[in-house]
């Protein structure tokens, strides 16, 4: 998706560890035109499978699921990764790993917002290692949900996330993948 490349070669900026931070355009402030266009994008990409559900994590894939959610026309769901008063005590969990934040948190999701009539597509902004999407999967295991796809933003193809999804047999999507970083300079597929 050449606009987003655009933007992540103007606008991002390289953090240590390789991270890749967007937060300038994508996952804080956010560019609500480019989000339009990834939405449709992901709307292109999943139109040969039926999904009443699009499911993300707090918060980053907030944004984004969102847009791809009203391009389907249906709802989206987000998994918590704080308790709240307002959050059911009768919820699926699991436990998840942040490289970003450097620790473990459990998400969650009401019961009541996913079952196993949904057919769910899980989207999110980000794919690295892949702990946060392998916890969303759990998640729609756990409701008895059907799995009808992931869809990232950004892959990050040197890492081990995309790879695992496809080795499994999950049907994924990626808008861009990047090879490589070096010397500051991000090197997409």
């Amino acid at each position: 998706m050449k606009i987003l490349k655009d933007t992540i070669r103007e606008k991002s900026k390289i953090a240590e560890g390789e991270i890749v931070r967007v937060d300038s355009f994508l996952n804080h402030q956010v560019d609500v035109k480019l989000l339009g266009e990834i939405g449709r994008e992901f709307k292109k990409l999943f139109a040969d499978i039926e999904v009443n559900k699009i499911v993300t994590a707090e918060v980053s894939g907030i944004a984004i699921a969102t847009v791809v959610a009203q391009h389907f026309d249906v709802p989206m769901v987000f998994a918590r990764k704080t308790e709240v008063a307002t959050i059911s005590d009768d919820k699926y969990t699991a436990e998840v790993y942040s490289y970003t934040g450097g620790k473990t948190y459990k998400m969650m999701i009401s019961k009541e917002y996913l079952d196993e009539d949904d057919k769910v597509l899980i989207i999110d902004d980000f794919l690295a290692n892949g702990k946060a999407i392998t916890g969303l999967i759990e998640l729609v295991e756990k409701s008895g949900a059907k799995l009808a796809g992931v869809g990232v933003a950004i892959e990050k193809g040197f890492q081990v996330g995309g790879k695992a999804l496809r080795d499994e047999g999950i049907r994924f999507e990626a808008l861009v993948t990047i090879d490589k970083i070096e010397d500051g300079e991000i090197e997409f597929k």
